[in-house]
């Protein structure tokens, strides 16, 4: 039988999140003022050293980010800025809201850790505007900090001057991509940037930026109380610690479950969420939300990880996991997940704009003639992998990942 193992919910429901001195009773911000006493450079080889993966989606290494940022050499450089990326706007995705909501004080922890190994003055937390509890908790917690001095002037007493601000973002999906939230921090629409240059190098009013979400955050102040070494016993070579999941759709018992990495789909479905609804069979499950795949009952026994998903052609992306059950229609699933990407099309680049618009024109007309859908489905991929090579952000790069793995897993359903 499965079991959480928490490290980014450690401390959720064991104090109340507005009483800063309850979070200190379970032993918190010691890790900040260890950390503020360690060599940078340590600190980031750490973290490299953990193996620790953005858990934001694209599972690149944390580190590794903050030592392009740390290394980070430019004109004018006159301070850097450390960012949590925390506009979840992945449909299915509430990890983050979690971790806001029940454990503030750790993201504030892991971002001051965070901005010593980078030298970093300024942090922004980037959140959600609906998150309206969250905005609450937070600001509480910010409040309380800088009372404590563990925000502001010589923080701890250690030398190191570190502030946080909150940002609120205005509902666009777009802007949970990096490069779309810095223009909307700096005050602009939130359109896609052109990359490189990276954040690291040039990020918010072109100054070197690091930019990781929530979970992320949540898990430097564990990595630095006991190490990397042991940070590697939980999950899997390549994807080590744990990772929150939130399951959604036809299960017994939806919500949230932080595991260790490569726990297994069935796993989590059949023990953590208890199952089906009404003892129906398993059908699908959309993996990473929107921007996700399309999986069948031939990945049950798959590990949740980046790399192992990956063999099998889908994503772990943001940890969400929609579960359909045998009664549920494919077709109908696809196109809420097409409706949505147009609807969230900022109409910078033609690719996107256009291509979102016509995914959903080929769904349409299938729908009311009753055309071949195995001819629509080659249509859709043919569509979405024009977007995916021509757009200009994540968003028009998106569709061709669910579109593909419909073909994989349900050519012959759809």
């Amino acid at each position: 039988m499965v079991s959480e193992k928490k490290i980014a919910l450690r401390n959720a429901e064991k104090y109340n999140p507005i009483k800063i001195d309850e979070y200190i009773k379970l032993g918190g911000y010691k890790n900040a003022q260890k950390a503020l006493k360690m060599n940078p450079v340590d600190i980031v080889d750490l973290v490299i050293d953990a193996r620790l993966r953005g858990r934001g989606g694209a599972g690149f290494s944390a580190g590794q980010k903050k030592k392009y940022t740390s290394e980070a050499i430019c004109d004018r450089c006159i301070q850097k800025y450390i960012i949590c990326n925390a506009d979840e706007g992945e449909p299915g995705t509430f990890k983050d809201r979690v971790i806001m909501e029940q454990d503030p004080h750790i993201l504030l922890e892991g971002m001051i850790i965070g901005a010593h190994a980078i030298g970093a003055t300024k942090g922004f937390i980037y959140v959600r505007g609906e998150y309206t509890d969250s905005i609450y908790i937070l600001g509480i917690a910010i409040e309380q900090a800088k009372q404590k001095g563990f925000l502001g002037k010589n923080i701890f007493n250690s030398g190191f001057d570190f502030d946080i601000e909150l940002k609120l973002g205005a509902g666009s999906y777009l802007c949970g991509e990096e490069l779309t939230l810095l223009e909307s921090l700096e005050g602009k629409r939130g359109y896609p940037r052109i990359k490189p240059p990276f954040p690291a190098e040039k990020g918010l009013f072109g100054m070197p930026t690091l930019i990781n979400n929530v979970e992320t955050f949540a898990h430097i102040p564990y990595i630095i109380e006991y190490g990397a070494d042991h940070y590697r016993t939980m999950g899997t070579e390549n994807s080590p610690g744990t990772k929150i999941f939130t399951i959604s759709g036809d299960v017994n018992k939806p919500g949230y479950y932080e595991v260790a990495m490569g726990t297994t789909l069935r796993e989590l479905v059949y023990e953590l969420a208890g199952g089906i609804k009404n003892n129906k069979k398993f059908k699908a499950a959309v993996l990473g939300g929107a921007a996700g795949t399309f999986v069948d009952e031939t990945v049950l026994d798959t590990q949740m990880g980046f790399d192992t998903l990956k063999e099998k052609g889908a994503v772990l992306g943001s940890g969400a996991i929609m579960v359909m059950s045998e009664d549920r229609s494919i077709f109908d699933m696809t196109h809420s997940i097409l409706k949505f990407f147009k609807h969230e099309s900022c109409g910078k680049c033609v690719p996107c704009r256009i291509g979102t618009a016509q995914l959903m024109q080929l769904m349409k007309q299938t729908k009311e003639n009753g055309t071949d859908r195995k001819v629509l489905l080659d249509q859709l991929l043919s569509e979405a992998e024009y977007m995916a090579k021509t757009s200009l952000c994540p968003l028009g790069q998106s569709p061709i990942m669910p579109i593909k793995s419909l073909k994989q897993y349900f050519e012959n359903q759809f």
